[in-house]
């Protein structure tokens, strides 16, 4: 195989730096299939969630899990495999990364109990921390010119919503064909694809002088993170509880460790220097808090659409697709958007756009004549907004960062997009279901069935129709109405923090 020069590790002598090659180009759709990967088994998960809770029966606390252990387990191991890939090569991480994801993927498509369900999903993250600092902080080696660079990132931005866009589609054709187990097998074709044209077309990167693997940081990034997403998830659906309260103080406890560890050693893990940029502190925020408006909406919005309005998987995903479409087209046009405005202020805008679209959820009702328009024109909202966040905030963090580093600031912009995902569906779906229990009417519900009835939204429709015809109609009409009590809280709590986001971001803009 022809040996390609890193252009990262050999720094232009001149002013203007190189520009991209035709190459280098086609290595960035291989890594945007990388991407790809990971968006589309997000997202068709999503419409997979009644199918899996029919056949696995997986409690409320389970069906999360399912759902966002994957996110927050690679949140926890981001830092650490961006660290790891500046040192052994980014390229090489990236192919075991996917070789990883295709076998966990096959393990979570034959699953039988919630618990295998939940160790894939594990593995799932364990494998995918590995691909997503991977493909940024190679972008970021490619391409060293910096309208180039915001280019690709529009690109690579773009294909995570496409991969959203394309996720409910397939999956909802898979679903209404196959089995729930087969939205995981899409992962295999592309895996195979990377494996393949990887090591023709991606050059690899490294630091050339990275310093010591420090593996105490290691831990401490992990244990700073996990156990405060797991109190919050527990705390969000059960309650405070002195328990929760110990975790997440060891969490806390490991994070300050972190910190000062990193500020005495000559090569830290995390450079914290970049935290003293307000422009990099305030891409890190909002990457985070526009993530965790999607997340949480695309949770319970696939569930709202199949589970109340009664739509099919395949229906479901025509519904989301004009938001997840607009995403893309927003992601490619933040591109130009930022040559002709300030970052902040092409952040801020597109905050507040999504805002709008997380408050035109207050009008969703059990109706689906009067509900259809108000959710696609909110979640295209929703999408527009948060493709240009998305775009904006990863080409402030990764253009803050020298070339030799790209790995490690690639890592704190995932960290903050995966930790947003896991929030988003552990906050928000918790805050959803805990309405929703309090506001189901149980007065003609067996004492002994009172616990499975309010399981979760799927369990209390398959009990609605265990019940006599007498007392099943108006039992399924109160389970319609405190679900969607529950979105409308979570909507507009969405739509108050996505505002302030935007405020902070316009702040930043100014200053």
């Amino acid at each position: 195989m022809t040996t390609h020069t890193q252009t990262s590790n050999h720094p232009p002598t001149t002013k203007t730096p190189p520009r991209a090659t035709a190459r280098d180009w086609a290595g960035l759709a291989v890594l945007a299939l990388a991407l790809l990967l990971l968006a589309v088994d997000a997202t068709v998960l999503d419409l997979a969630v009644p199918a899996i809770s029919a056949d696995l029966a997986p409690t409320t606390p389970q069906l999360l899990w399912i759902i966002d252990v994957y996110s927050f387990v690679l949140a926890g191991l981001l830092v650490m495999m961006g660290n790891l890939g500046d040192r052994i090569g980014r390229r090489r991480l990236l192919l075991i990364g996917a070789a990883g994801f295709g076998v966990a993927s096959l393990l979570a498509a034959w699953a039988v109990s919630p618990e295998m369900l939940i160790g894939a999903r594990v593995l799932q993250g364990v494998a995918g921390a590995t691909l997503m600092p991977a493909t940024l902080g190679l972008i970021r080696s490619m391409f060293l010119d910096p309208r180039q660079r915001t280019v690709a990132i529009a690109v690579w931005s773009a294909m995570a919503g496409g991969g959203a866009a394309a996720g409910p589609l397939l999956g909802g054709w898979l679903l209404e064909h196959f089995w729930w187990g087969s939205v995981f097998l899409v992962n295999l074709p592309v895996m195979l694809v990377l494996i393949a044209l990887g090591p023709f077309l991606i050059p690899e990167s490294r630091d050339p002088n990275p310093g010591r693997f420090d593996l105490p940081s290691a831990a401490l990034s992990m244990l700073a993170l996990v156990p405060v997403v797991y109190a919050v998830k527990e705390t969000a659906a059960h309650g405070l509880s002195l328990t929760m309260a110990l975790i997440a103080a060891v969490g806390v406890l490991a994070g300050v460790l972190f910190v000062r560890r990193q500020r005495t050693l000559a090569n830290p893990m995390l450079d914290l220097k970049l935290f003293a940029l307000p422009r990099f502190r305030t891409a890190v925020l909002t990457n985070l808090l526009s993530v965790f408006a999607l997340a949480g909406v695309l949770f319970f919005g696939s569930q709202y659409l199949q589970l109340v309005l009664g739509q099919s998987p395949m229906q479901a995903g025509l519904l989301l697709l004009p938001g997840l479409a607009a995403s893309v087209v927003a992601s490619l046009a933040a591109a130009w958007l930022v040559q002709r405005v300030r970052p902040g202020v092409a952040l801020g805008g597109g905050l507040t756009v999504a805002a709008v679209g997380s408050a035109l959820f207050l009008w969703l009702s059990p109706d689906v004549a009067t509900s259809t328009t108000p959710f696609i024109l909110g979640f295209l909202l929703i999408g527009a907004g948060v493709g240009v966040a998305l775009t904006v905030s990863a080409d402030l963090v990764v253009g803050s960062a020298p070339a030799e580093r790209a790995g490690a600031a690639a890592a704190v912009s995932e960290t903050a997009y995966e930790t947003g995902i896991a929030l988003g569906v552990a906050i928000l779906g918790s805050v959803v279901m805990a309405i929703f229990r309090n506001g189901l009417d149980l007065s003609n519900v067996p004492d002994d069935r009172i616990g499975a009835a309010s399981e979760s939204l799927g369990a209390a429709t398959g009990f609605a129709r265990e019940l006599p015809q007498s007392v099943s109609n108006a039992f399924l009409t109160s389970v319609h109405e405190a679900f969607v009590s529950g979105m409308h809280f979570a909507a507009l709590g969405t739509a108050s923090i996505l505002l302030i986001a935007a405020v902070l971001a316009f702040r930043a803009a100014r200053a």
